[in-house]
């Protein structure tokens, strides 16, 4: 039956994980409307929304899916108190909140990213629905949270009897065996030749860069998850390390004695010896590579990330304030920034014009773009997710209506009105699962349920459904509109804002010193790095650009800290005016790379006759590398 059906198109495991979600939605459902909620669909809704493939992302997921709850229902509930009567400033202030939110959530990681962008549209649901409830704000709020509860309960209570554990056997030895790889070439290039093929530096680092991705879901679930990402992506990061050295020695004298020494630890990782065994062939290696400080760094780096992982097997736990100076993950807070004045902005024009017009289906337009806008805004690429989201929700619409005037009106009793419900939840796995539908098709059951409320007497009129139907699929056109015209962003755009962001860190640095932030800053390149590799693998553009580009960064940056070190130490008062003038032109580096380079071979002339005769290398050296790419310097302004 498996064969038959991956024959057929489908994904097998995500269709157990959706019989397994249907199924604890539709006891959602049915828990939620016997204990009297007045929105029963929405603890169907939120198993959707909080389900997971495997038990460790399941758990934790839910509890953060409880705090974004507690925390979006508390600012509803303050921004209907404060407000009173005045729907203007309740959606000012409601606009205010969730851009906040959506902007916070694409700054931070991992689930705390989740629950900070739940925060946001949980106070809509409270918020924006609230307005037409007979309620008071109180009973409101412990409606909101117990129908989420029930949820959360109901997807945990299915997810740990038949979700199975995660396996991360897998990225450890993956990573193993990088490890080993980039140690074979760094022998090789030492001067030892390798008994194996070697890969090229530019294939490890894409392979360093997708294993590093894959990372963030294995480290969910408990503490210990956490603590094991954290050591695993220092020594990602003291691979990549390893490998821009070996990219920046094209050539170089032979060093024996230190190739045979990390051949060694290769061996050592090939045949899964323990860890401090290959950390102690490393340390022998950076101590006779006493002429090479790079490299000695280098080595030194990944022996302390090999020890940290041994520590963490002893333990179940890691350094911290190691671990951070190892890796400082990068945050693109041009995008938060993006997505807090797109979702502010967004949501201020849908407001505003429902207070102007009193439209009554308003609340549900803008309930709806604030859910879009904010939980996508976290994607590669949102708008192109939209465009499916969109036909989902509308079939989803559609057969809602469906329900509600044509099934319905047969109904007797609200037990009749979950049970007929019930077999539109179900049918949902078939899209869910099939590898030409899976897109969006989620969506198709979260607007099926907004709309169904199961409560007898059936109210209302075609006229007003359809109308509400329209305002929710309004929704998702909107932020269509909004993701392809304010700020747009895509995997492409981000990557070039990651290179902006290193490029104006080289200007900083140039203009005010680095005092206390090169060891900072070089931290963060390593994961800048793997992060602009990882959206060249899936933008499938070759590696070499933007690790080119990360090789020009990055001796740059040790150029302006030699050269502020020297400044403040050494240079005479002539010496020191022509490194501030050669400084000041680097630090426009985005608007004049060729300028920058000019100015540094000057720089390079002084400080040749002023016998500074290394740093007058590195000074040249770094020009000629600005002038071979100044088009990567010139496409970022």
């Amino acid at each position: 039956m498996a064969r038959w059906l991956s024959h057929k198109g489908f994904d097998v495991e995500r269709l157990r994980f959706g019989l397994r979600t249907a199924f604890a939605s539709c006891l959602a459902l049915a828990v939620a409307w016997a204990i009297g909620l007045e929105h029963p669909q929405w603890s169907a809704m939120t198993v959707w929304a909080a389900s997971q493939p495997v038990r460790s992302l399941l758990v934790e997921k839910s509890l953060y899916r409880v705090v974004g709850t507690l925390v979006g229902t508390g600012a509803g509930l303050l921004l209907l108190l404060m407000t009173g009567d005045s729907l203007l400033w309740l959606v000012i202030g409601l606009s205010l909140w969730v851009g906040l939110c959506a902007g916070a959530g694409n700054a931070l990681h991992s689930m705390i990213s989740y629950a900070t962008l739940l925060s946001g549209y949980s106070a809509s649901m409270v918020v924006l629905l609230g307005t037409a409830s007979s309620l008071n704000t109180l009973a409101l709020g412990a409606d909101r949270l117990l129908t989420v509860l029930v949820g959360v309960i109901m997807a945990l209570l299915v997810g740990l009897l038949l979700t199975p554990r995660a396996s991360r056997s897998d990225l450890e030895e993956r990573g193993r065996r990088s490890t080993a790889r980039v140690l074979h070439l760094l022998a090789d290039r030492l001067g030892r030749p390798s008994s194996r093929t070697v890969q090229a530096p530019n294939e490890l680092l894409v392979d360093i860069a997708v294993l590093e991705a894959q990372l963030e879901p294995s480290a969910a679930g408990s503490r210990r998850a956490r603590h094991s990402a954290r050591s695993q992506r220092a020594i990602l990061a003291a691979l990549t390390a390893a490998l821009l050295w070996v990219r920046r020695r094209e050539h170089g004298p032979r060093l024996t004695a230190v190739g045979d020494a990390v051949a060694e630890a290769a061996l050592a990782m090939d045949s899964a010896a323990p860890l401090p065994a290959v950390a102690a062939h490393l340390a022998r290696a950076r101590q006779l590579s006493t002429g090479d400080a790079a490299l000695a760094e280098v080595l030194g780096r990944l022996a302390d990330a090999l020890a940290e992982r041994q520590r963490f097997r002893d333990t179940g736990r890691t350094d911290r304030e190691l671990a951070r100076r190892q890796v400082i993950r990068h945050r693109d807070w041009v995008h938060a920034r993006q997505a807090m004045l797109r979702t502010t902005g967004v949501l201020l024009v849908i407001g505003l014009t429902w207070v102007a017009t009193g439209w009554t289906a308003g609340a549900y337009v803008m309930l709806g773009t604030s859910v879009m806008v904010t939980l996508f805004s976290t994607f590669e690429n949102p708008a192109w997710i939209m465009r499916h989201i969109l036909a989902w929700q509308a079939v989803g619409a559609l057969s809602a209506l469906a329900v509600r005037w044509w099934l319905w009106p047969w109904a007797g009793a609200e037990w009749q009105l979950v049970a007929m419900l019930l077999p539109f939840i179900v049918v949902t796995v078939i899209p869910f699962s099939h590898r030409r539908t899976l897109n969006g098709s989620m969506d198709y059951v979260m607007i099926l349920l907004l709309l169904s409320q199961p409560v007898m007497p059936l109210t209302g009129t075609p006229g007003h459904s359809l109308a509400v139907a329209l305002a929710v699929v309004a929704g998702p056109l909107l932020a269509l509109i909004a993701f392809r015209l304010v700020f747009p962003t895509n995997a492409r755009r981000r990557q070039r804002h990651l290179e902006s962001m290193m490029l104006h860190e080289l200007e900083g640095m140039a203009l005010r010193g680095t005092a206390g932030r090169a060891e900072i800053w070089q931290a963060r390149l390593y994961h800048r790095v793997m992060r602009l590799v990882h959206w060249a693998y899936l933008l499938g553009e070759p590696s070499h650009r933007v690790i080119d580009a990360s090789l020009t960064a990055l001796e740059l940056s040790e150029t302006l800290q030699a050269l502020q070190q020297y400044r403040q130490e050494k240079a005479s008062p002539g010496t020191e005016r022509r490194l501030e003038a050669s400084l000041r032109r680097v630090g426009r580096l985005r608007q004049a790379p060729l300028e920058a380079a000019a100015a540094l071979e000057r720089l390079a002339r002084t400080l040749a006759c002023r016998q500074q005769v290394a740093l007058a290398q590195r000074a040249r050296h770094s020009a000629r590398l600005l002038r071979d790419s100044p088009g990567f310097f010139q496409r970022l302004v």
